[in-house]
């Protein structure tokens, strides 16, 4: 079986007609269904019926356009990605992200991808953990930007970023102010979070978070992205559990306090699959490994600013107990 076999049935199926496919494709139509005929002979069924005002697809022919279409595809990615990958400035690369990293994370490590490889041919797609994980393995990305841990034997955790959780509250809040907390003096407060089916990784390590501290939260707000929650607790509605990184979104209104003995930690992976040969992953491994030392620096001189906040490493100030407070 010939790709050209493939780029013939596809047309015939697309237009419903040997005449029309052979004008599109600039042959005759006698050679045309001569070349249908080979296919169906090599496939083993028939893909398509005759009749005399055009053809239809058959239930297997249906079947097989699917799969037809997706080698064309592959096989011109697969040029293209030669063709990037021979070019010092170029290269090929699907990324795969979770919501969470889509705010800071993925800009930053796009600018220096285009600053190395101007030229990249870059496709990304948001989608949580385990379908990152499920992606790889297919390859239908190349990497991806998920929350950790991620367990799972073919795939490679080439570089991570500590991102630990921070409790946010409105500026004027009763439990706003500088350095750790301790997550239980906020049992009372009413939360703000994310929307599970868009992050679930994150809603479940913040509702642990909670449980672990002795309390099930308030949930009344929710909001579809990390910008959504901020704003909610910018404007007074409540606190919410988020990620460190947060810190450099700027928005208004809302402080970050690091939690004092958290019991989960948080941080992002760049992930990719286990054995991959091609070495333009390993260029964005390196990548990723200076963009996220680079954002951590970034983020604890953002937290320590102005005294707000302990930054990472440094050891916490022991929080007065809830009955204390």
């Amino acid at each position: 079986m010939e790709l050209r076999h493939l780029r013939y049935f596809v047309a015939v199926a697309e237009l419903g007609s040997v005449s029309r496919a052979a004008e599109k494709l600039f042959i005759a139509q006698p050679p045309l269904s001569k070349q249908i005929k080979q296919l169906e002979d090599e496939v083993g069924v028939k893909l398509l019926l005759r009749y005399p005002r055009g053809v239809r697809l058959t239930e297997a022919g249906a079947a097989f356009l699917i799969e037809a279409k997706d080698l064309l595809a592959r096989s011109e990615r697969a040029k293209k990605t030669a063709r990037h990958t021979n070019s010092l400035h170029g290269g090929a690369v699907r990324i795969g992200y979770v919501p969470s990293a889509g705010h800071v994370v993925l800009p930053r490590f796009l600018d220096e991808l285009r600053r190395i490889r101007p030229n990249a041919e870059i496709d990304v797609q948001e989608m949580i953990t385990p379908q990152q994980v499920q992606a790889l393995c297919a390859r239908e990305i190349d990497v991806g930007l998920a929350r950790a841990p991620v367990n799972f034997a073919r795939i490679v955790v080439a570089a991570e970023l500590e991102d630990p959780f921070c409790l946010a509250l409105p500026s004027r809040h009763a439990l706003s102010g500088s350095g750790p907390i301790d997550l239980r003096t906020a049992a009372d407060c009413t939360f703000v979070s994310s929307a599970r089916q868009r992050a679930p990784a994150y809603f479940d390590q913040a509702l642990a978070l909670c449980s672990d501290a002795g309390f099930s939260p308030k949930l009344r707000y929710e909001a579809s992205t990390l910008y959504g929650v901020l704003a909610l607790v910018g404007a007074g509605l409540g606190v919410a559990i988020v990620p460190s990184s947060a810190v450099m979104l700027a928005p208004k209104g809302f402080t970050l306090r690091p939690l004092s003995r958290p019991t989960r930690g948080g941080s992002l992976a760049f992930v990719q699959l286990r054995g991959d040969p091609n070495p333009f992953i390993a260029t964005l491994a390196k990548l990723a490994t200076a963009v996220f030392a680079e954002l951590r620096k970034d983020v604890e001189l953002s937290l320590s600013a102005d005294g707000r906040t302990a930054p990472f490493g440094t050891p916490p100030a022991p929080d007065p107990r809830p009955d204390e407070v």
